[in-house]
């Protein structure tokens, strides 16, 4: 099993580059995981709705020219279904009984999913509609995955 997470901008603090680092180690018992950064568009605070569709196609078309033509591919957006952590896991079994081996997960920046990864993904998740910092998202969508596995496996985790 293979899973990339491909994500918009950098992390900035350490401590969250400690936690992501300390989820991909004990992820690294279940599957291959890769975390995988792309540049963000500069963009001032206020832009107009074509600016902002601009910002979002551009860091949409670098975050496509990282999903392979076989991937998996799961978009993190508000408008995706809401599962609980058992159902994230249940989900991820399902698509590795149906052959699927390679994921990949889809994470925006500030103004989100491009249209086009929104239609190249195979299915959209959310993980509520609060709004969370980019750097707190991926230490959330990690232990998420390290969850699921847990489940996967039948194995104790704290609840």
């Amino acid at each position: 099993m293979n899973i990339r997470i491909l994500c918009v901008g950098r992390l900035k603090e350490r401590f969250y580059e400690e936690a992501v680092s300390e989820f991909l180690k004990r992820l690294s018992r279940y599957a291959s995981v890769e975390l995988i950064e792309v540049a963000d568009e500069k963009a001032p605070e206020r832009l107009s709705d074509a600016q902002r569709a601009q910002v979002t196609l551009e860091e949409g078309r670098r975050l496509l020219a990282k999903v392979e033509k076989n991937d998996f591919a799961v978009a993190l957006d508000l408008k995706g279904k809401e599962l609980s952590s058992p159902a994230l896991a249940s989900s991820m079994q399902a698509w590795m009984n149906e052959g699927k081996a390679s994921f990949v997960f889809l994470a925006g920046g500030s103004l989100g999913l491009s249209a086009e990864v929104l239609s190249r993904a195979d299915y959209l998740l959310s993980f509520g509609k609060m709004t969370f910092s980019h750097q707190v998202f991926r230490v959330m969508l990690l232990e998420q995955l390290y969850r699921a596995f847990k489940i996967m496996h039948n194995e104790p985790y704290h609840k």
